[in-house]
Parts: C-alpha cells; sequence; structure tokens
C-alpha cells in the first residue's frame, strides 16, 4: 500500500481501507454508551450524596451558634464555634470555585459538540440541563441529563477542548483542570491545619510507585510538617491520598503519558463528562471529609433543641420471671449534661445521656412501667418529662427465624434456626420442605411449589411431653441469577486488563453462601476485526488477554458467560466492564 509504484486508484483504496480501519477501531456501540450514561447519573446522585452530607456538618455547627447564648459563660465556646466556622467557609469557598469550574468544561465541551444547553427543565427526558449551577450553593454541581445527549459518541471535541494536540503535554482546558485541582488539594489541606500555632505548606506529590509508595510519601510530609498530627495528622493524610492522581502513566507502551491526557484521549463526549464528574465526586467526598473533621472539635449537642421528650426503650415481650433491662434517656441529650431517672421513688443520675432501669418481669399479661427523667438547660432551669414503656409478658410459644432470608429456594441449602421458649428441647418439622438436623440448627431443602410449611415443637425432655407450638409458612422460589466479577470488581465497575479471571457470585447485598461454576465465556471489545475469544472455565485464554491490552482507557468491554448454580440450573450471564 505504500509501494511507489502504486496506481492513483490502488492508492486510493488503501487510503479508504485505512479511513474503514480507522471507523471500526472507533466504533462505541450504544449500549456502551448508554453504560457512561447510567455511570454519569449513578456519580451525579452521589455528589448530591456528598454534598448532603458535607452540609449536614455545616449546618450542625450553624445551628449551634445560633442557639448558643452570647454572654460571658458562653464566650469561649462562640469564639471557637466561629472559628470553626470560619475554616468551613474557606472550605465550602475552594469547592465551589472547583465545582463551578468543572461545570463550565463540562457546557463548553456539549455547547461545541453542537447540544442544547440553553434549554432548563428539570427531569425533563429531553432536556439536557435539569438544574443549573447557582452561585447561592456553590458546591452543588449542574444537575444533567446525559440521556438527552444527541451526540454521546462525539470525541473530537472534548479531546480537543481539554487535551489540545498532545496528550503528552496538555494545552487546553484540561491543563488550567489540572494546575488547579492539584492546588485546590494543597489548599485544602492548609485551611483544615493551619490555625492558632500550627500550619502546613503541603508540596506536590503525584509521582508515585504504588498507594503504598504514595502514603510513605505523604505520611512523611506531613510528619515534617507543623500541623497538630496528633489531632489532624490523620485526616490530613486521608484528603491528600484522595485527591491525588499520578501525574505520567503509561498507556499502549507509551511512557509519560500525562494523566488529562490518559484520561480524555479519544474519550466519546458521555464519557468525559462522567470522568469530570467523578472528579467533582472527589473534590466533595474530600469537602465533607474536612467539614467532618472541623465539626468534631467542637459540641453540638448542648439542649440545643425546641421540643424535648422522654424516652424509655427495652424489651417489647417477656416470659414471666425473665429480668428485663430498659434505656431511659431524653431524645436528645449533652455528653456534658447527665439526665436524672426517677422510678419507683428513687432517683440516680444517667451515664453517656442515659439511664439504665432493671426491672424483674412478674405475672399477669403485662407491664406498664412509669417514671421521670429530669436534665438542665443552658441556664441551668431543670427540664422534667414523664416516661412510660410497656412489656407484654409472653407464654412459651415456638419461633422459627430464617438467619439469611424469609425464603426457601429450591437446590440450596437454607439454614434454618427454630426456638421453642419453656422447652430445653426444639423439635422442627416440615410440609412440602425436607428438614435435616445440622449443628445447632436445621437444612431446609424445599421441593417444586410456591411455598411449604415448617413446624416448631417444645419438648420436655423430663416429661417427654411434645407440644406443637406453631406453624409458618414460607415462599419457595429459585435461586436469584449471580453477578458477573472480572477479578475484585462486578458488573458496570471499572476493571484491570492485568486481570485473568473471571467469576460469578452473589454481591454482599445477597448473604446466600451459593457457589457457581462458569462452564464458558465470550468477550467482546468494541472495534474488535476478529471473531471474539471463547473458552471455557473462568480463566482468560493468552488471545483475550492480548486483546485487552490494546483497548484504550476509558472504554468499556463485555463478557457474555454461561453459569451453572448450585441448583444445577444453567443461565445465561454478562457483564459490562470499563477500563
Amino acid at each position: 500500500m505504500a509501494g511507489g509504484k502504486e496506481t492513483p486508484r490502488q492508492k486510493m483504496i488503501g487510503m479508504m481501507y485505512l479511513v474503514l480501519t480507522a471507523l471500526l477501531a472507533l466504533n462505541v456501540s450504544k449500549s456502551i454508551l448508554d453504560a457512561f450514561v447510567a455511570i454519569e447519573e449513578n456519580t451525579q446522585k452521589s455528589n448530591i450524596a456528598q454534598y448532603d452530607r458535607g452540609s449536614g456538618f455545616y449546618s450542625d455547627v450553624e445551628s449551634e451558634i445560633k442557639t448558643t447564648p452570647n454572654n460571658a459563660e458562653n464566650k469561649s465556646k462562640l469564639e471557637k464555634l466561629n472559628k470553626i466556622k470560619k475554616q468551613m467557609d474557606a472550605v465550602n469557598k475552594l469547592t465551589g470555585s472547583m465545582i463551578d469550574q468543572i461545570d463550565k468544561i463540562k457546557l463548553d465541551i456539549l455547547e461545541k459538540s453542537g447540544e442544547n444547553i440553553k434549554t432548563i427543565k428539570d427531569k425533563d427526558e429531553l432536556a439536557i440541563i435539569w438544574r443549573p449551577y447557582n452561585a447561592k450553593n456553590p458546591c452543588v454541581p449542574t444537575r444533567m441529563n446525559l440521556m438527552a445527549v444527541q451526540a454521546k459518541d462525539q470525541y473530537d471535541v472534548p479531546m480537543h477542548e481539554i487535551i489540545g494536540e498532545d496528550i503528552k503535554n496538555p494545552t487546553g482546558s484540561g491543563k488550567k483542570l489540572w494546575a488547579d485541582f492539584n492546588k485546590f488539594r494543597s489548599d485544602l489541606v492548609k485551611t483544615v491545619a493551619t490555625y492558632d500555632k500550627f500550619s502546613i505548606n503541603p508540596k506536590a506529590i503525584n509521582d508515585y510507585k504504588s498507594n503504598e509508595d504514595l502514603t510513605k510519601k505523604v505520611k512523611k510530609m506531613i510528619e515534617s510538617s507543623k500541623a497538630d498530627l496528633r489531632e489532624d495528622g490523620q485526616v490530613l493524610q486521608d484528603m491528600y491520598i484522595n485527591l491525588t492522581k499520578p501525574e505520567r502513566l503509561k498507556v499502549h507502551e507509551m511512557e509519560g503519558v500525562h494523566w488529562i491526557g490518559a484520561t480524555f484521549d479519544h474519550s466519546p463526549l458521555v464519557a468525559a463528562i462522567a470522568s469530570l464528574s467523578s472528579m467533582q465526586q472527589d473534590i466533595l467526598s474530600a469537602r465533607a471529609m474536612a467539614l467532618a473533621h472541623l465539626k468534631s472539635k467542637v459540641t453540638t449537642g448542648e439542649y440545643s433543641f425546641n421540643k424535648i421528650v422522654g424516652l424509655a426503650y427495652g424489651p417489647m415481650i417477656a416470659n414471666a420471671n425473665d429480668e428485663i433491662e430498659l434505656k431511659v434517656m431524653m431524645a436528645a441529650f449533652d455528653s456534658d449534661n447527665q439526665p436524672t431517672i426517677t422510678y419507683n421513688g428513687n432517683s440516680f443520675l444517667g451515664e453517656n445521656g442515659q439511664g439504665t432501669v432493671k426491672v424483674k418481669v412478674s405475672g399477669g399479661a403485662e407491664m406498664n412501667l412509669k417514671g421521670q427523667v429530669t436534665i438542665k438547660n443552658k441556664s441551668g432551669i431543670k427540664k422534667t418529662e414523664d416516661w412510660e414503656h410497656k412489656v407484654i409478658i409472653m407464654k412459651p410459644q415456638g419461633t422459627v427465624s430464617l438467619p439469611e432470608l424469609n425464603v426457601l429456594y429450591i437446590g440450596y441449602p437454607n439454614k434454618i434456626e427454630a426456638v421453642a421458649s419453656g422447652f430445653d428441647q426444639t423439635l422442627l418439622s416440615g410440609s412440602g420442605v425436607s428438614v435435616t438436623k445440622s449443628g445447632t440448627g436445621w437444612i431446609g431443602s424445599p421441593a417444586k411449589g410456591k411455598e411449604c410449611t415448617l413446624t416448631v415443637s417444645g419438648k420436655n425432655s423430663v416429661t417427654n411431653k411434645t407440644t406443637s407450638l406453631g406453624s409458618f409458612k414460607f415462599r419457595v422460589s429459585r435461586l436469584p441469577d449471580a453477578t458477573l466479577y472480572w477479578g475484585a470488581v462486578k458488573d458496570g465497575e471499572k476493571g484491570s486488563r492485568s486481570e485473568s479471571r473471571i467469576f460469578a457470585k452473589y454481591p454482599p447485598e445477597i448473604p446466600l453462601n451459593a457457589t457457581f461454576n462458569i462452564l464458558s465465556w465470550e468477550l467482546n471489545v468494541p472495534g474488535n476485526p476478529g471473531a471474539p475469544p471463547k473458552g471455557t472455565g473462568n480463566v482468560l485464554t493468552p488471545q483475550a488477554m492480548n486483546l485487552l491490552k490494546q483497548v484504550k482507557p476509558g472504554m468499556n468491554i463485555s463478557f457474555m458467560t454461561s453459569v451453572k448454580g448450585p441448583d444445577g440450573i444453567v443461565r445465561k450471564k454478562g457483564g459490562v466492564f470499563s477500563l
């Protein structure tokens, strides 16, 4: 194709071939683009949660200042509260500036990609901007709806505007973003650590071999400063590390690629915005961490509420002759102002804001316990409230609990615990489910159907009398599908191209100890001109590993697998991962 004797027609065919190859390599499927949209949506929701979390700490201090009397007795406390608030205001100012800057980059690349950013309509599926940036709440990012973006796969504008022409030396808006992001890290640490006689002048650390190396360098820098290491050392280290990114990376055998270049090179429009939102998440998370630490230095619980009630809590039921404990306290309390609890004519001072009343349960159907709780307000005036707690006295009866789930799964050894209160032996039987003893509990194996019944009985080993205490119905269901994992990360998360194993298992929110085996797999990479690599078991073939090395950062790959569960059913399971 590069020979000197090629005809013009041959040269043209060669050029067309190169263009076609490039288009195939750059093609991004709709499902992958939608995945970026989903990631961005989740990141935006997380950003709002981080903002609310940090603002809660700020509001606590602000409220405490407003409700604390401005008198000689509270002078020292108010001075400390106002000093902390001043630091918090500085943290918010730094954060708002960075959030605004990143929002402007998002809007710039959207507008230059031909998108409509003028229409603002909350929760409108056709509008990109739902809620604009508001200077009154500078730490809240612009709320966007990337599903309304038309040119989701546009990558020229993000590359040109953010990177420029050289991925090793960015000249676009990313150059200033990188500098300001690192300055934010330094200024945030300085703001939290500088007060009274303490101070710190953080240096830039963006070159490190591993997370352990980074931690070592940051720790050394902080320990050599004039910061209050006992009070602030750990949070300063955590904030700095969480805001640190490596300046130079190796990408596709190319050394010295700048982080901005590696992140936004050939990044589709929606992926570029998702990356920018991720930076905002780092910033808001650091803000919340800083505000939480500052708030922890002052007390905000000194009877600064407009309504108080006496509160007693403890067991709602008890067997005859059992001894129970009640916790009696104010609904809100001050650690320096302990309540006085009164019960049955006796009074005593509580600890940690509460008092413990011990009562022996008598016979009958119920006990109604009453007393009083007293606490002083900021002016030293006593406030007394009545408390009341009702205890239902139960006769011996049987109970059944499933530690894992409230259903029984077909083909799975369901763990069952049963208790026959008032008897020294507990018996368990089932209808529509076979029950076998296992240690201190049982294993239930249901047959096919919609429901089954477990019956608990109590046996007195002295009289050999067995009493049925109750029957309990349970739903019967097949096991839920497992989640696909690539190494340690699950479907929808960022994976590592060096990871060679895939797994199918339940995530932490499904507390079942079930084993799934991957029978076969297929790897799909956007733009791969050849047949997708396939294999059996859960280990990727050398062909698949070589293909993964060619995938650019920011792109998504997917696996389609056949998975066999402990119930013997073979299921098809797919997963998408970003690189």
